[in-house]
């Protein structure tokens, strides 16, 4: 990008990670530490600044946790340019997401950041429904259903985990700001729903709706899914 294309408003991503590192800072520090990467990334902001450029974003990712949280830390005490967060190299989707959640997450909790990116050696579409469960899980996002679901226990007389991953499943592209709630047991899943729109309880071959805390139905096990389904497709007609 030339920076005569900041007439156009186009922003330039100046992106540093812990492999990219400039031979003398590299020399400087040892090692990739958080304060060899945000040096790197002001350095390369001021060549853009002397044209009178500030149109930046920037990125500063390794796929260690702790020194990607460090140097975003640095960052936004350096700068005022916006913070493009992510963790790279994270690996699998698995620990690829868990790394992710904590990296971005911990720094927006605490106001820091402003876009994010997930990278999984996955699919990529994995990538954006890890991004928006993560801004979900903080609270960042809330135009999309919510889901909460308990551990089994000796309690569970049905296929918690089955009925749980095909809610998850049924709610994954649905864009209603409801909040769900899956629960194993009929002793404990009224009171642990209460604070959910809607949700289910299981018992001994059977389960319950619960609307806002309140049971309203009790139905066979086998027809929990289809109750709930329905429930969720008339939800605020």
């Amino acid at each position: 990008m030339c920076i005569r294309d900041s007439q156009k408003g186009l922003p330039i991503r100046i992106g540093v990670n812990s492999g990219s590192l400039e031979k003398h800072i590299l020399a400087k520090y040892g090692a990739p530490t958080p304060e060899a990467m945000v040096e790197s990334a002001m350095y390369h902001a001021s060549l853009l600044e002397k044209f009178d450029f500030d149109n930046i974003v920037i990125s500063i990712k390794s796929s260690n946790v702790n020194t990607m949280i460090k140097a975003y830390e640095l960052a936004a005490q350096e700068c005022s340019y916006p913070l493009h967060l992510g963790v790279t190299e994270a690996g699998t989707e698995r620990m690829g997401i868990i790394k992710s959640a904590v990296g971005i997450g911990s720094l927006l909790t605490h106001n820091i950041g402003d876009t994010i990116r997930v990278s999984l050696t996955d699919n990529p579409v994995k990538e954006v429904y890890a991004a928006f469960d993560i801004l979900k899980a903080i609270g960042l996002k809330t135009d999309c259903p919510y889901l909460i679901s308990c551990p089994t226990c000796g309690r569970t007389k049905i296929d918690l985990v089955g009925l749980a991953k095909q809610v998850e499943e049924r709610l994954r592209d649905c864009k209603k700001p409801i909040k769900v709630a899956v629960m194993g047991c009929i002793v404990n899943g009224p009171g642990e729903a209460k604070e959910a729109d809607l949700g289910v309880a299981g018992g001994k071959g059977v389960g319950i709706l619960i609307k806002k805390g309140e049971i309203v139905k009790k139905v066979p096990e086998s027809e929990l899914l289809s109750v709930l389904k329905d429930e969720l497709d008339h939800w605020g007609k």
